[in-house]
Formats: C-alpha cells, sequence, structure tokens
C-alpha cells in the first residue's frame, strides 16, 4: 500500500510494479517507456480500465393527458480512448525523486527535467537546475 499518492504500487500481469503513471496516452506512454527503458528500467504496460459510464435515467410516467412520454432516441457514447498504466519493476522507483533528483538522463546525456518529462520542452535543458532559475 503507498504511503501517498506519489509512490503507489501495484500488481501489473501479476508483477509488483511501482506505478508511474495512470491513464496514458499511447503516445505519451511510448516517451515514458522509452525513457525509462534507456535508465535501465524494466518497464510493464497494462491497458487501464475504461471510465464508468453515468447511469441512463429512468423513464418518466404517464404526462398530462394520460399518453406516454415519446421513447428518448438512444445516442451512440463514442469509444472511450484506449489508456495505459505504466509501471517498473523497481520497487523503489519514485517518479518525483527521479526528475527532482536528477537521477534519469536522456539518450542525449542531459539530465532530465520537469519540462522535459511533462514533455514541454522538446530538448532537455539542464544547465541550471530548477531551483536556482530565475522566475
Amino acid at each position: 500500500m503507498a504511503i501517498n499518492k506519489n509512490h503507489e504500487f501495484e500488481d501489473l500481469n501479476g508483477i509488483k510494479c511501482a506505478v508511474v503513471e495512470r491513464n496514458l496516452t499511447p503516445a505519451r506512454l511510448q516517451f515514458l517507456k522509452d525513457l525509462l527503458e534507456y535508465n535501465g528500467y524494466t518497464t510493464v504496460v497494462v491497458a487501464s480500465p475504461p471510465p464508468k459510464a453515468a447511469a441512463p435515467k429512468p423513464a418518466t410516467p404517464a404526462t398530462e393527458g394520460g399518453n406516454l412520454p415519446e421513447t428518448p432516441t438512444v445516442t451512440e457514447v463514442p469509444p472511450a480512448p484506449e489508456l495505459f498504466t505504466l509501471g517498473v519493476t523497481d520497487s523503489t522507483f519514485n517518479a518525483t525523486n527521479a526528475v527532482f533528483g536528477r537521477l534519469l538522463k536522456t539518450r542525449e546525456g542531459h539530465v532530465v527535467t520537469l519540462a522535459y518529462w511533462q514533455q514541454k520542452e522538446a530538448i532537455s535543458n539542464d544547465e541550471v537546475p530548477y531551483f536556482q532559475k530565475k522566475a
């Protein structure tokens, strides 16, 4: 059981894993999977369960005049996007500690920054640590 939301554990495909992120799109999954595997972690990917759908509203009884209301048309709900959960087999892994502790490297040899992890920057600019940058 996790102490807090930043360090969760779960059995993924029967393997005890530290959960890196949940509800990942395929593009985000590929980015994180490549980054973590380059840094020597064994990754496990499973499909996230689909979100729960809201229950349909019950039909209303007869309205004025004794007539039954028209049956509402049923609109098809578009299929939920396919999302994934990513975990690593190293149970000591914590994504927050790995990023802010500067433990991960990119393929180019730069330290992974928060902006790079969140895919806000295409290149990790690690020249000045986040805590020394001027706002």
